[in-house]
């Protein structure tokens, strides 16, 4: 029952906010199509429902070629592959967006575990995988919430990003997906929608340690961005 009331909910308000957002969509398209590079959509390989690829949506924020330049699938602090636009839209996660289009189809929820690229997926162990995407991923979610601001943790002096990420980013949001997994309701997800509110404009707020007392111990090291 609750994937079925969820998949009800998930089309209704993805579609109802395609119809409200359409004229500052377009505003950003326009945008968009006259800067940077041109592009406008960026459709990107991820894992998804049943470990199965799907294409996910994203305005254009970076450079063509970025996956084959700098740190890879990974994006720091003042990444230099990032647009003008794309930083702004990035800093707002205004170019998640053009998600609701994989949200209407059913390839996405608007909450749950964050589809990754394969590189990073095959960094989790086989049954954190296999329990994951037991459930369509989400626009949003506990990992999204507790990493809003995870370009910071990887732009640290002295760290090699791709390393921090492996051994340790990538394990403690296995965890957290987990936990969701665990926890996942109507309830939940209305918070996790709340909260993802409150860290676009508090990214480093840690109030969902408070919300969620169960959460997996925040770890020290994550402690850096205080």
């Amino acid at each position: 029952m609750y994937r079925i009331v969820k998949r009800i909910c998930d089309f209704v308000v993805a579609f109802l906010a395609l119809a409200v957002l359409f004229v500052p969509l377009l505003i950003i398209v326009i945008a968009l199509r006259f800067t940077g590079e041109g592009e406008v959509f960026y459709r990107q390989s991820r894992i998804g429902y049943r470990n199965q690829p799907f294409g996910i949506w994203k305005f254009a924020t970076m450079l063509k070629n970025s996956p084959n330049m700098g740190t890879g699938s990974l994006t720091v602090r003042g990444d230099p592959r990032v647009t003008s636009v794309g930083r702004v839209l990035r800093a707002t996660k205004i170019n998640e967006l053009p998600q609701l289009i994989n949200v209407l189809t059913g390839e996405m929820s608007f909450v749950g575990p964050r589809p990754q690229m394969q590189v990073d997926f095959d960094i989790y162990p086989e049954h954190v995988r296999d329990a994951i995407y037991s459930v369509p991923p989400g626009v949003t979610g506990i990992g999204s919430i507790v990493f809003r601001d995870e370009e910071l943790l990887l732009s640290q002096p002295g760290i090699d990003p791709r390393a921090f990420y492996e051994d340790h980013i990538a394990p403690y949001k296995g965890e957290l997906e987990m936990w969701y997994i665990r926890r996942k309701s109507l309830w939940t997800d209305l918070r996790l929608v709340f909260l993802t509110a409150w860290v676009v404009f508090f990214p480093q707020s840690t109030v969902a340690y408070r919300a969620f007392p169960d959460l997996p111990p925040r770890p020290e090291w994550l402690h850096t961005r205080d």
